[in-house]
């Protein structure tokens, strides 16, 4: 039986900074009992939804806590403040106390990434729409797919098409072209029964398309699952997930379309949870609960890094500081000369920072005439990991110079 969860109270004036970003090893983060707290960050690309101060019963820190992560803002006391300080240990013991609290967090959570994503789309998309928010996209996904030959994903789409939107204007369409590719369709898997919660998915089939409504989240058991996203008429590596991961959970707490596709990037095993399932895990499975909040953490740090990422004008240095974040993501030791292999090949670090398709061949040259990198089986592997965090670190500098001169030019 877990002990009691003993809260400590810590209290900070006026003016005072409580974290500081940049900062590395956050181990606690923070329920504001009693003032007002500004949290800010170095690269503000966007302002946050609902505003960067906070209030009685708001937490901040929890990003970079549960992710084991440097800190990604600034927080900073705009009156006395007291604070209930938490422990990224003594989580379990706050999810199995106060439910509510770890629900909050997820919640926000999950509200704060579409935000967030919906913004690195603009950035690194001029002209992206919003038309993954309505089932009708999923037509467009189709379209896409069978462009590209890969009738898996083709057909899956136009299958949800035909069902989300039973009267759309491309239903004939679909039909027809379903007809078309279904004998090289080979590893589509669309309907499941009710209670069959233990799913296999081959290689290259679609668990779900973005654009289609969400009902479940998965737990990854075996094998690994790529999330991408259609936009400005290519496919976006967003993340590829492992065993233990969780994903889809966005769409199944928010009752909103799904953000982004998950195709199986290798034979896979999952775990399906719907609505009424998780409801009841959050209270006899706070591990579950924990490990969600984790991955959440995970994601809104890595966006907020790609945010970032968007700053660096350089297309070059913008595919180092990528990598860099990559690496800093899967905990890789920055500062050594070992050899790294990446999940993904130029074509898709390319697409990952919004280099435009006409410019993509000529960086990517550019890339590869640094000789601490070649690729092997079409993945991008660095020779030397400390390349990476230098080259960056130069391309930042570069940044920080010439933002000081166009301020200085300003004046």
């Amino acid at each position: 039986m877990a002990g009691q969860l003993q809260l400590i109270f810590v209290n900070f004036k006026k003016g005072s900074y409580i974290v500081v970003e940049g900062k590395l090893n956050a181990d606690r983060f923070f329920i504001i009992r009693q003032g007002k707290v500004r949290v800010s960050k170095e690269v503000e690309v966007v302002e946050e939804e609902g505003g960067n101060v906070l209030g009685p019963g708001d937490f901040f820190g929890v990003v970079s806590t549960m992710s084991s992560h440097s800190h990604i803002e600034t927080a900073q006391a705009l009156t006395d403040v007291t604070l209930i300080s938490v422990q990224k240990e003594q989580y379990g013991q706050l999810i199995q106390n106060n439910t509510p609290v770890a629900m909050k967090i997820i919640l926000q959570f999950s509200k704060r990434l579409r935000y967030l994503d919906a913004a690195l789309s603009r950035l690194t998309l001029k002209n992206a729409s919003d038309a993954e928010a309505n089932p009708s996209h999923l037509f467009n996904v189709g379209e896409y797919y069978a462009k590209q030959s890969q009738y898996n994903q083709a057909y899956y789409a136009y299958h949800q098409y035909i069902k989300y939107c039973p009267k759309g204007d491309h239903v004939m369409a679909s039909r027809e072209k379903m007809m078309k590719i279904a004998p090289f369709a080979k590893s589509v898997r669309i309907e499941f029964k009710a209670d069959e919660f233990n799913r296999a998915y081959p290689k290259g089939s679609m668990l779900f398309s973005e654009g289609e409504p969400g009902e479940e989240l998965y737990i990854i058991q075996r094998g690994s699952v790529k999330i991408v996203k259609i936009m400005d008429a290519k496919e976006v590596l967003l993340a590829v997930l492992k065993a233990g991961d969780i994903f889809g959970e966005m769409a199944l707490l928010e009752a909103k379309p799904r953000a982004a596709s998950a195709v199986a990037y290798e034979d896979c095993m999952v775990l399906a949870v719907n609505r009424a399932n998780f409801e009841r895990m959050i209270g006899t499975q706070p591990q579950i609960i924990a490990r969600l909040t984790t991955l959440l953490s995970e994601r809104i740090w890595f966006i907020y890094k790609q945010l970032a990422n968007t700053q660096i004008n350089d297309p070059i240095g913008r595919m180092y500081d990528a990598l860099l974040i990559q690496l800093e993501k899967n905990r890789a030791p920055l500062h050594t000369a070992n050899d790294y292999t990446f999940d993904f090949g130029p074509t898709e670090l390319t697409n990952m920072v919004g280099i435009p398709q006409a410019d993509a061949n000529f960086v990517l040259r550019k890339l590869l005439e640094n000789k601490k990198f070649r690729l092997v089986n079409n993945k991008l592997q660095a020779l030397d990991i400390s390349e990476i965090a230098k080259q960056t670190e130069y391309y930042r500098k570069m940044q920080r110079i010439e933002k000081t001169r166009r301020e200085g030019g300003v004046r």
